[in-house]
């Protein structure tokens, strides 16, 4: 029998390529000049990414980095995903005010269900090398942990601009998120990763694998960082803050949440989440700018072109036709979820069990903040036991519906 080889994917060593690959949504890249010249060679390169599984939904600041592996997928480089189903039980310490709770291994299983499904959005999962770090760091004894963590001393982990806000404010800081940098390195030398890209809030632990690769006599790998996405309320995305878009979202919701976003953010958001040509971002912002466009209509392209990337060209068109329906003309949709309920129920029990509210606690936000309309009556829901007494529709948040009716 005939044994084929694998034929090898050419590289793309086009100057333009490489050079939007270093440059858009890019926050540092470290070595610039060493990896600019590795790109051009025609080398393929091993590109290595960490995910930690802390939450069952990717959401597009998360998918912001997966869009630049797929970068350098499309160049024709090895993609390794390392899924930190270890070390998301430590816990990264990274831009965190608070000690990070460990997580548990049925929380972690149950987080990594539909993760592969979701990746696959973004990247092509086919030609994509994943790993999962529990592999290799549950066999590590003490004596290998105490020989990486002598690569580091104290002062290195205090001088962390979060760890030293913590100091300040007399916050703990557990020995155990020391450990995360030294595990996430050690996955470079498992992985002998070329280039490992990450969040700028990763910079830190992407160095650490720099420092334990050399100390193992491999190659130190070259960094490369994006830029931080902003979520729906101004500050950084994150699942523990609840101000996420995920790439899953409903495309009606998806294309809502969009469109609630900061106008300063348009601009950011058409760089790190779309496709759209440089020099047409730079065109809408000049004419946002020269008052030329108006930002809502600049929001309803990027709403569509984002909702394109997730869920394809039809539905992009009917969630910017049900944007356009039920909030510029203020009609209630037709396909409203509709329930019954018992005379007199509250409020706060339905959305729970419709699942339209995940817990009383953003029940009670939603109402603080005057987030529920009693769309019949023309009211806003006051009250935290809000008793339903006849049919009515209520508006949950900016982009939620729902009527209920009330059976004696």
């Amino acid at each position: 029998m005939v044994k084929y080889k694998k034929k090898k994917m050419k590289i793309n060593t086009d100057n333009k390529k490489i050079e939007e690959v270093l440059t858009r949504g890019v926050e540092e890249v470290f070595v610039f000049d060493n990896l600019k010249k590795r790109l051009g060679s025609g080398e393929e390169l091993r590109i290595k990414l960490g995910i930690d599984p802390t939450g069952p939904e990717i959401h597009i600041g998360r998918a912001v980095v997966l869009r630049k592996l797929k970068q350098f997928q499309e160049l024709g480089h090895k993609i390794i995903l390392v899924i930190g189903d270890f070390t998301a039980q430590i816990g990264d310490s990274s831009d965190k005010s608070e000690k990070r709770p460990m997580l548990s291994k049925k929380e972690i299983r149950k987080n990594l269900k539909n993760y592969k499904k979701q990746i696959a959005k973004v990247i092509n999962i086919s030609k994509t090398e994943f790993k999962f770090n529990s592999k290799w760091l549950k066999k590590l004894k003490f004596q290998e942990t105490a020989e990486l963590a002598e690569s580091f001393s104290v002062q290195q982990m205090l001088n962390r601009r979060n760890f030293k806000e913590r100091i300040e404010k007399e916050r703990d800081i557990s020995l155990r998120e020391f450990l995360y940098p030294i595990m996430q390195g050690y996955d470079s030398v498992i992985t002998k990763s070329d280039i490992e890209i990450g969040g700028s809030d990763q910079l830190f632990n992407l160095k650490a694998g720099r420092i334990i690769q050399k100390q193992y006599g491999q190659k130190e790998q070259d960094i490369l960082t994006v830029q931080m996405l902003e979520g729906t309320d101004g500050e950084k995305m994150s699942t523990s803050r609840g101000n996420i878009i995920s790439i899953i979202d409903e495309p009606n919701d998806m294309f809502g949440k969009i469109m609630s976003l900061r106008d300063d953010l348009i601009i950011k958001y058409f760089i790190l989440c779309t496709d759209v040509d440089p020099e047409e971002i730079e065109k809408i912002k000049s004419d946002i700018k020269n008052e030329k466009l108006n930002p809502r209509d600049a929001k309803i392209k990027l709403a569509k072109e984002i909702v394109f990337l997730y869920h394809g060209e039809r539905e992009a068109k009917k969630a910017e036709e049900y944007f356009i329906k039920t909030f510029s003309k203020k009609e209630i949709p037709t396909d409203t979820q509709e329930v019954q309920t018992i005379f007199g129920e509250k409020l706060s029990e339905i959305l729970l069990k419709q699942k339209i509210v995940p817990s009383i606690s953003e029940f009670k936000r939603l109402v603080d903040s005057e987030s529920i309309t009693n769309m019949t009556e023309n009211e806003r829901v006051k009250e935290y036991n809000y008793l339903i007494s006849k049919a009515a529709v209520f508006k949950i948040g900016k982009h939620r519906f729902i009527k209920i009716d009330p059976i004696r």
